[in-house]
């Protein structure tokens, strides 16, 4: 049986009392902040990238309990898992497919030992694609993601101790760091 993250592993969910300053911030240095202009990477811009992802995944979690819903991509009626992430990354500007397939080719291919919170894994059997969950955290005791799962819905686990997923992971992929301009503000623009 797979584990599912305890409430004290959790990272913190966004509220709303989150969110309005998060974009008060980004509207009013975004004209500080050209993409013209954009700074080549930095620590401080790479550490803005990290917070962006945390700030996706913490979004995502808003959703854990949300009913499984096939072909479902609104939190309305519920969420496949393709229709979840792409869901999640589009709320906050990372265009991607909502097919599972087309999803497994976006981005770039990365290890699974260095994914961070945001990338996509990708699960199937001979190649084919046929599930994609995403990281929350990548920890000593596993790969804890977030995805809409068809019979306990939206849940957190750690994919690493889950007899059902961890044989079908495949690979992964980053598909927030080609499409954030830097400072991770702009991208909002």
């Amino acid at each position: 049986m797979s584990e599912t993250i305890t409430h004290t592993r959790r990272p913190k969910k966004l509220s709303i009392l989150t969110i309005v300053p998060l974009l008060a911030f980004i509207f009013s240095t975004a004209a500080l902040n050209s993409p013209v202009n954009a700074p080549a990477r930095s620590t401080s811009s790479l550490d803005e990238v990290m917070q962006l992802r945390t700030y996706i995944t913490g979004y995502a979690q808003n959703f854990l309990g949300l009913r499984y819903r096939y072909a479902g991509r609104s939190p309305m009626t519920g969420f496949d898992c393709s229709g979840f992430t792409s869901y999640i990354l589009g709320e906050f500007a990372v265009k991607v497919s909502a097919s599972s397939a087309t999803q497994s080719k976006q981005g770039k291919k990365i290890a699974l030992s260095n994914v961070q919170p945001g990338d996509l894994l990708f699960f199937g059997r001979r190649g084919a694609i046929q599930h994609v969950a995403m990281v929350v955290e990548n920890t000593e005791e596993g790969i804890y993601a977030v995805h809409s799962t068809c019979t306990r819905g939206i849940i957190v686990e750690n994919i690493n101790k889950s007899s059902y997923w961890k044989p079908r992971l495949l690979y992964a992929r980053d598909v927030i760091s080609d499409q954030v301009q830097l400072p991770f503000v702009d991208m909002l623009l």
